[in-house]
């Protein structure tokens, strides 16, 4: 079983405030999509930080990818014990019939999600929108209200943390090119507990009391 290390609110906030000026800067996003559950704190955050001065917040909308399984433990003191799956499920996805997809076009899009670790669930997600995107822009040409000539949707990814471990999932080849994929820290493969994971088992001040004994570089 892989090493546990802890990340509290605090260092999700600080990472968050790092990596907002290089994505106003690159990105320039006008809408973001939060992989559920792991993305919706980072693009809350995030959102914050992005935020100009007399321009609205950006949107955030939200879809669930869930790729990682609980294990029964022995013991009932004892955490669950998760391992990565091998397919994709979705959990939540945008409403294909309603106006969601068509505001979408166009867009700067960015993706948050918290961390990249097999990149399974960041291919699935890319190529999933940008499908369902296509097919929003073909209806709207096909109802005389886009054209060719339109500025295309162009997807950017932001996570937490990317582990350094051989990918399954592959991103786009125009993406890396054009760097259009930030991770505020690279690290080792490590299992990483966020905030959010705490629960009665191990509260919050346990995690981050685990946290500030064994802190992720």
């Amino acid at each position: 079983m892989s090493t546990k290390v802890y990340v509290t609110y605090n260092q999700v906030h600080k990472l968050c405030q790092e990596a907002a000026p290089k994505i106003l800067d690159d990105f320039r996003p006008n809408l973001m999509i939060a992989i559920g559950g792991g993305g919706y704190v980072p693009a809350r955050i995030l959102r914050s930080f992005l935020k100009r001065a007399s321009a609205p917040n950006i949107p955030i909308q939200a879809i669930g990818l869930s790729l990682y399984e609980k294990l029964s433990t022995t013991s009932g003191l004892d955490e669950p014990v998760e391992t990565p799956g091998t397919e994709v499920k979705r959990t939540q996805w945008l409403d294909l019939s309603s106006l969601e997809m068509a505001s979408l076009v166009g867009k700067n899009i960015l993706i948050v999600d918290e961390v990249d670790d097999s990149r399974r669930t960041l291919d699935y997600a890319v190529k999933e929108l940008e499908k369902d995107v296509e097919a929003a822009r073909q209806k709207l040409m096909s109802e005389g209200k886009e054209t060719t000539g339109a500025k295309r949707t162009q997807f950017s990814i932001f996570v937490l943390h990317n582990k350094d471990k051989p990918k399954d999932g592959h991103l786009p080849r125009e993406m890396e090119e054009e760097h259009r994929y930030l991770a505020a820290r690279t690290v080792p493969d490590v299992w990483i507990c966020y905030p959010w994971e705490a629960t009665q088992v191990l509260d919050i001040d346990e995690h981050d009391r685990l946290a500030e004994a064994q802190p992720l570089k």
